[in-house]
């Protein structure tokens, strides 16, 4: 049996993926932060999911659980590491709390950098274990390409993610250690849900503050309507076992939107998620 590590396996993305490398033969090390979630997850998911207690940010507990991980595998290599734990922060920039911004960094980009330092030698960079090289799939999103405003701090620990990934690919080529990007659209998990409990009464004061509610509604949109997280699963199953993977798998419920944004010219685009969120200069 092989076996993968997926972080944030607590709930959305990282609860289905689990869910279906379950279902296809491998065992799951899913990590979690809270130990009433590591039960829950037992009793749903049964012996051949382990939970791993840890914050993503937190390195020394990060390595404590690739130790834990090492042991298990007994002289194996992992089959894939998939960097899946985040957070969204949103706010206009010239007033968002740089601690805020400097947290929503911490967890999305040197996150997986200590998951992938951690567990990247049981892939195979360590070349005593028995067994193939396994994978790294690096969740970033369509925000990884586009900037959306009153989200820069997201945006931008995803367009790192889409550099870091990219870099990393072809230094893991040492080691026959593929990196691959899988890059949702909207989707229907808690990410997007907890907008609704995003406290934006700080900004009442604010000009930014009718386009925060716009933005906020549409943050509650998009968890009813996007795409649901096994779909999501689906593709990062593809990518951890498909014989040639592509580097890149993006997955929206309006590709044709995309594709029509990505043609545009960048101020049309400009202009219209402007009038949208009432972004437009008073005149």
């Amino acid at each position: 049996m092989r076996s993968v590590v997926v972080t944030g396996a607590s709930t959305g993305i990282g609860w289905a993926t689990a869910k279906e490398l379950l279902a296809r033969g491998f065992r799951v090390f899913g990590s979690v932060r809270k130990a009433q979630d590591a039960q829950r997850l037992g009793s749903e998911f049964g012996a051949n999911f382990i939970p791993l207690s840890f914050d993503v940010t937190d390195e020394a507990a990060v390595l404590a659980a690739a130790r834990e991980v090492r042991t298990a595998l007994n002289g194996e290599t992992l089959a894939g590491l998939v960097n899946n734990a985040g957070i969204a922060v949103a706010g206009p920039l010239l007033e968002l709390a740089v601690d805020d911004f400097r947290r929503q960094m911490d967890v999305n980009v040197i996150g997986p950098v200590i998951a992938t330092q951690a567990f990247g030698p049981l892939l195979g960079a360590d070349t005593s274990l028995r067994g193939p090289k396994g994978r790294i799939v690096m969740i970033s999103s369509v925000a990884g390409k586009n900037g959306n405003p009153l989200a820069s701090p997201y945006c931008s620990s995803k367009h790192a993610i889409e550099g870091l990934s990219e870099s990393l690919r072809r230094e893991m080529m040492l080691f026959g250690i593929d990196v691959i990007i899988v890059a949702p659209g909207a989707v229907k998990t808690p990410i997007w849900a907890k907008g609704e409990e995003v406290d934006i009464s700080t900004y009442r004061n604010s000009p930014f503050f009718p386009a925060l509610e716009s933005v906020r509604k549409f943050m509650t949109h998009l968890s009813e309507t996007g795409l649901p997280a096994e779909r999501i699963a689906e593709v990062i199953c593809t990518a951890l076992t498909t014989t040639r993977p592509k580097v890149r798998y993006q997955i929206t419920p309006d590709p044709m939107r995309h594709l029509i944004v990505s043609v545009l010219p960048k101020r049309t685009v400009d202009k219209i998620i402007a009038k949208r969120l009432g972004l437009m200069p008073k005149a």
